[in-house]
């Protein structure tokens, strides 16, 4: 199998810190600015589209459907958080199928029981190790020789220690699974341990106010990972500025944006590509 767009990505910029997208002006942000890669997480789209925690309520229709309209919207390639695989091995196999026919570019696939949790969260329980990789070993077979990165993700290391989140990681890379990610190291002895044992490529993921600290890219990769993802920043960046906003205009009756606290007219016009869509209007007579 040819190398898959991220891998190719990963060979031109080492380690890369890179963003979560939540739908497509984030995405088309990210893009514009000059990431070579995004990740949708399951927290900021069950956020965004149905207004609920990431406690498993976003179902595998509702993530898809986002991850094709996001992935239509931009030209970088797209990671997918595809949770547990919303089922057994069959849905798994199910979810890698919808996932590569809505252009995405590879997912994250957790060993997580069902009703899931964010990472982040307390209460997790995760399912056997076994079973675990039943489901990593369905993914590479849905995905055959296609373009799809499949990130092996487990959060046991909260429920199981450390010993047996680097075994789960192992196993998965040794069924065919790209990368490895052991999910909410609490200290910088933990972080330093996974780099250290888990098979590279490695994912750190940094959640600010999270269980994990927030490292310089440097340093993380001085520590052994490559892929830093900053999956929830955007999120949390535009809720704060929307919030802001709504408040001045509550209290004011109008807006007071100070110098570029909004975009102009003109320039949301430009990133959502309007004049291409008057030049391609006018090549068909409209």
């Amino acid at each position: 199998m040819a190398a898959s767009r991220v891998s190719q990505v990963l060979q031109e910029v080492g380690t890369l810190a890179f963003p979560g997208v939540f739908d497509t002006l984030s995405a088309r942000l990210a893009q514009q600015v000059g990431f070579p890669m995004a990740f949708i997480s399951g927290y900021s789209v069950a956020a965004t589209f149905i207004g609920e925690p990431d406690m498993g309520l976003l179902t595998q229709t509702e993530m898809i459907d986002r991850a094709r309209r996001i992935c239509l919207s931009v030209d970088i390639p797209i990671l997918v958080d595809a949770d547990t695989g919303y089922g057994n091995p069959l849905n798994v196999y199910r979810t890698v199928k919808e996932l590569i026919a809505a252009g995405a570019a590879g997912c994250f696939l957790e060993d997580q029981m069902w009703p899931k949790k964010c990472g982040h969260m307390r209460g997790k329980r995760v399912i056997e190790r076994s079973e675990y990789i039943d489901k990593i070993r369905a993914a590479v077979e849905a995905r055959g020789e296609r373009d799809f990165f499949l990130v092996a993700r487990t959060d046991a290391l909260a429920v199981l220690g450390l010993d047996e989140a680097i075994a789960r990681v192992d196993a998965a890379r040794a069924a065919g699974a790209d990368a490895s990610f052991v999910e909410a190291p609490t200290t910088l002895e933990e972080l330093t341990e996974i780099g250290r044992r888990a098979p590279r490529p490695n994912v750190a993921n940094m959640i600010e106010g999270g269980r994990t600290p927030v490292l310089p890219r440097e340093r993380l990769a001085e520590l052994g990972f490559d892929l830093i993802l900053y999956p929830l920043s955007g999120l949390y960046a535009a809720a704060r500025a929307i919030e802001h906003m709504y408040r001045d205009l509550k209290q004011h009756g109008t807006t007071h944006p100070q110098p570029g606290q909004m975009m102009s007219f003109p320039e949301f016009n430009h990133l959502i590509g309007v004049e291409e869509k008057h030049a391609l209007a006018e090549r068909f007579g409209v």
